[in-house]
This record gives structure tokens, sequence and C-alpha cells, in this order.
């Protein structure tokens, strides 16, 4: 496990963030695709949770204690409850900048840690601590791509009657 070449791509998710997101006002923050699928304001506030009450802590309990209990995780049901949509975009990316410092600090702490401690998870078996730093990084990847996929689908929606075809089909 290369921690510090993980921790450096995790590093840079924040900026990665802002960047993506640098003109959009509040109401595309919002919007959702037709169907489903979250607005971005709602996949920056899922990346706020998952780092402070997932990965974070999951991690932690697993380099600590592999047989604790895992918190239970809503991530669909927290979006609703904790209303994602209606929080403000740019609080949104303050608390995550804030949580991936904090994650990062912790991280940075650690001395030695054994990545092979592996906690037995219910439905999804051995799940070793590596597995979960390789993992939540890769979470920082997907939606990251889930971002950019909005932009295409907010450019789609604001084209009108015109095509973004030739610039390509967006693709998985």
């Amino acid at each position: 496990m290369n921690a510090m070449a993980v921790s450096d791509k995790m590093r840079m998710t924040p900026a990665a963030i802002s960047a993506l997101i640098a003109v959009l006002s509040q109401g595309d923050a919002r919007w959702r695709p037709e169907g489903s699928g979250w607005s971005i304001l709602e996949i920056i506030n899922h990346m706020v949770d998952e780092e402070v009450d997932d990965f974070r802590t999951r991690l932690r309990l697993t380099l600590e204690d592999p047989s604790q209990l895992w918190p239970g995780i809503n991530p669909e049901g927290w979006a609703r409850q904790r209303d994602y949509n209606e929080r403000d975009l740019s609080e949104s990316i303050k608390r995550f900048e804030s949580a991936r410092a904090e994650s990062l600090t912790w991280l940075e702490s650690l001395r030695d840690p054994d990545w092979s401690r592996a906690h037995e998870h219910p439905k999804l078996g051995v799940i070793r601590a590596g597995d979960l730093l390789a993992a939540w990084c890769a979470h920082d990847a997907l939606h990251l791509r889930q971002i950019a996929k909005r932009l295409y689908q907010l450019t789609q929606r604001d084209a009108g009657e015109y095509s973004t075809s030739y610039a390509g089909v967006w693709t998985a």
C-alpha cells in the first residue's frame, strides 16, 4: 500500500471539486436530471457525510479493533433526511474541505498502520484497512466523475434546441 500516494490524491479532491463548480449557480447546483440522480449539491453533502460517518470512522475502528461494530450508514436516506439539496453550495464545499483536512491530519498521524487488519462485514465479508483507504480515494474519483456528468447534463439542458453531439456522447 502506497498510502502517501493515495492520500495525495485525496488531498487534491477539494480543489478539483472547487474548480469544477467555480461558476455554478445555487440553482444549477440543486438541479437534478430527470428520472433519478443526485444534484451536485447532494453529491457534495454526501461526500461530507461519507468522509466523517463512513470512511474515516470505519477505517479508525478497523485499525484500532477490527471486531468493533461499524456504525450504520444510509446515504440515500441521509440525502433526504438531512436536506442536502436545501443547503448552501459554498458552505457545503467548506464543510467538505474542513472534513477532508481533518481526515488527512488523522491519516498523517498514523504510525506504521497495519493495513491488513480486517473487519468482517456482515454483507461484504472481509474488508481490510487498506481496502477502506483505497475505496475512500476511489469514492472521490467516482463522485468527481458524477459531478462532471451533471455539468455535461446542465450544458445539454441549457443548449435548448441545439445539440451537444459534436462534443461526443457521454458514456458510462
